[in-house]
């Protein structure tokens, strides 16, 4: 397994609907192990492939939760049923995300409390379970990667201005930059 480098804000993969995953071969089973060694060291909670620049329909996770599904996994080709997001505003206290392609940045978003997934293991069985609260929240983040968006893209206006700040003041907002988990200072202090 090999950690590998995690694309920051501006690299063109991150901002592209990736493609479905077709074939499951020696190849793939690689990048998915990369993928959980790289998430580990950069101590996420879930990692896409294009955050390591691949341009394929899957992610990985880790996280405890309260709703039956194992606590660590990856999903291949995922789809989402959302339930209802409040229209208040994102408590900064309770609902504030991070991201791995923002690194140390962390802004307050809404998302829906429910999700239903489908979509496939690793070896292309079928998965479908519902996830709650700060489940949801990952598998919502991680599949907007997916598709070809980012947290902070997803922002109320007065968070996004300064996001896009924090990012701009570090050149992130094209193409080229990367951090190397294990390599490069931790950007979130674990």
């Amino acid at each position: 397994m090999t950690v590998r480098p995690i694309t920051i804000y501006g690299e063109p993969v991150l901002h592209r609907v990736t493609a479905d995953v077709t074939v499951f071969d020696d190849e793939l089973q690689t990048l998915i192990d990369d993928m959980f060694e790289t998430q580990k060291a950069a101590h996420g909670v879930g990692l896409a492939a294009t955050q390591v620049g691949v341009g394929l329909r899957l992610f990985t996770y880790e996280y405890e939760n309260e709703d039956g599904v194992p606590p660590r996994g990856v999903i291949i080709n995922p789809r989402l049923r959302l339930g209802k997001v409040s229209q208040m505003l994102p408590d900064p206290d309770e609902e504030s995300e991070g991201c791995l392609s923002v690194p140390g940045g962390s802004y307050p978003l809404k998302r829906a409390e429910w999700v239903s997934l489908t979509g496939l293991d690793r070896e292309g069985n079928p998965l479908e379970f519902e996830a709650t609260g700060w489940f949801a929240r990952v598998l919502q983040h991680e599949t907007d990667h997916l598709d070809g968006r980012l947290y902070v893209d997803r922002l109320e206006p007065r968070y996004k201005k300064r996001a896009f700040k924090f990012m701009k003041n570090r050149g992130w907002l094209t193409p080229g930059h990367t951090w190397m988990p294990g390599v490069d200072e931790d950007p979130f202090g674990h």
